[in-house]
């Protein structure tokens, strides 16, 4: 069989071709969606007039990145019931955006994080550390995505060495800057839309071929991939990717918390529940999401079982020891180089469509929170927003892609987890709190916010993430102190102790701030408007 990350027999020419032209296409409809006078509530939310289905597609889109379609199928191919629980964190973290935060977040908020919080806070305090964190949370996503990118197109492209990655990464930075600067939300919008139906449909595809292959029969499904495992039975049930090793049990743990509260904190997914007009069709928007993420995850199960069903797990490891090629194995097992060309295209189209959600979220913050109310107290001109917001797209762009060239040939998996960690230690804790607590002040916001993010930065610092271990980013040095590589199980709490802390000793704001404005417009469901851009 050809080796399907070296398509020398099979020729790159088809993937190249068929990426090309949905790139050609999709930078078309960038340019054709865009309207002629372009303000900031346009560049960051489209204005609010997307309706509930596009928007909810288009959340399905940001969320599922390439880790979803090659990482976590590989994962159950070679860890069976233990690699089930990555299927269900994405699903859990829409239902808990959907309970707790969609309604009152497009009711409170108006582009980013720091709207939200500044309803009832201090408006230019909250917005500096909001858009620090948010900052923080995407370049870190971003470099991550993008070795990614490079890890997975050179090989797959027939190219080697790491130059080669070094110019496909070059090229998706580019792509993703042009995109956003063309278009802001609209044309990133296209791009999620259009990622979403070739993810499901090559992902659906992919699962229906499994199941013709074992007869329609899901238990048949599972005992030959339990025979064809190595593991027997054990295959099956929990203990095969922790063992009996407590400190391994805790990492896991610590890493499926960050997994399921981050995804409720990631910035470029709250950024676009306010692109839909009411509260009510922003969490409509996430009922849409959650049931294709639900479709999806079903789907990335039964190509992970299948597989190891169909190809074994030695084929599988022989390819690669994490198993990341799996998707790639089955895609040309079932369907020969078409299928590995189309599942192939949806892997690029997925990695371009997350990065420019996430690039959008970096420039709105440093926009709209550290430019436009952080300094300039809300005074700043729409143009002059916009062109700090474009500008902004160039510079994150060209930082993400320098750094993650930086990178390649690192192990770099971590900071996808440090993202989401992040995102639950220093962004959902001051979030949860501004919608629900009254006694919550400005003081506790920038306790939990800056106390969350720098105790999950110093937490991996000091962790076998870094240093300590083979496999680690520095693997000749060891100060590792924290014994676990995601900070999630200790970063979490504390920031939710920081913001209860600071709230409580905060003398300034006694009882909490006024929370009058932002409880009306939650109860009623009221569209968010403007907040002072005051101290």
């Amino acid at each position: 069989m050809t080796d399907p990350l070296n398509l020398a027999d099979s020729g790159s020419f088809p993937v190249l071709t068929v990426f090309a032209t949905f790139v050609s296409c999709a930078l078309f409809l960038a340019i054709w969606v865009t309207t002629d006078r372009v303000t900031p509530g346009d560049f960051y939310v489209s204005d609010g007039r997307l309706t509930p289905a596009r928007n909810g597609i288009a959340l399905f889109g940001d969320y599922m990145s390439a880790a979803t379609l090659l990482g976590t199928p590989g994962l159950v191919a070679l860890t069976g019931y233990d690699g089930l629980p990555y299927l269900l964190g994405p699903i859990v973290a829409w239902i808990l955006i959907a309970l707790l935060i969609a309604e009152p977040f497009h009711s409170t908020g108006r582009f980013t994080i720091g709207d939200s919080l500044a309803r009832r806070l201090r408006p230019r305090r909250v917005h500096r550390a909001a858009g620090a964190a948010t900052v923080t949370v995407c370049l870190v996503y971003l470099v991550a995505q993008l070795v990614g990118a490079g890890a997975l197109a050179a090989p797959i492209l027939g190219l080697s060495g790491p130059g080669a990655r070094q110019i496909v990464v070059a090229v998706l930075g580019l792509l993703m800057v042009t995109y956003v600067v063309i278009g802001g939300m609209r044309a990133t919008t296209v791009v999620q839309l259009v990622k979403a139906v070739l993810l499901l449909g090559g992902g659906g595809l992919l699962a229906l071929l499994v199941m013709a292959e074992v007869g329609w029969n899901p238990n048949g499904l599972l005992r030959r991939a339990a025979q064809h495992s190595g593991l027997g039975a054990d295959f099956l049930a929990p203990g095969v990717r922790y063992g009996d090793n407590g400190v391994s049990k805790l990492d896991a743990l610590s890493l499926q918390l960050a997994v399921v509260l981050g995804a409720a904190g990631l910035p470029h997914l709250l950024m676009r529940l306010g692109a839909v007009p009411t509260a009510r069709a922003a969490r409509g928007s996430v009922q849409w999401a959650t049931l294709l993420t639900c479709a999806f995850c079903l789907m990335a199960g039964l190509i992970g079982f299948g597989a190891v069903a169909l190809l074994g797990r030695n084929a599988v490891t022989a390819d690669s020891a994490s198993g990341n090629s799996a998707t790639l194995l089955l895609a040309e097992f079932l369907g020969g180089p078409f299928l590995l060309t189309l599942i192939t295209c949806v892997a690029f189209t997925t990695i371009l469509a997350v990065v420019a959600g996430v690039v959008l979220a970096a420039a709105t913050a440093v926009a709209h929170d550290l430019y436009q109310v952080g300094l300039r107290g809300g005074k700043a001109s729409e143009k002059s927003e916009l062109l700090v917001a474009r500008t902004a797209v160039v510079l994150i762009g060209l930082a993400a892609t320098g750094l993650s060239l930086f990178a390649q040939g690192l192990n770099i998996t971590f900071l996808v987890g440090l993202a989401f960690a992040i995102a639950a230690s220093a962004i959902l804790p001051a979030l949860l709190y501004g919608l629900y607590w009254k006694g919550f002040t400005t003081k506790g916001a920038l306790c939990s916010i800056y106390g969350g993010l720098g105790s999950s930065v110093l937490l991996v610092v000091f962790s076998p993430a870094l240093s300590g271990a083979p496999a680690s980013l520095l693997p000749d040095a060891d100060f590792a102190v924290f014994p676990i590589s995601n900070p999630g199980v200790i970063s979490i709490p504390l920031g939710f102790l920081l913001g209860w802390l600071g709230s409580v000793l905060d003398a300034r704001e006694r009882g909490g701030a006024d929370f009058t404005e932002a409880e009306v417009r939650i109860l009623t469901g009221a569209g968010a408007g403007p907040v002072d851009g005051g101290a």
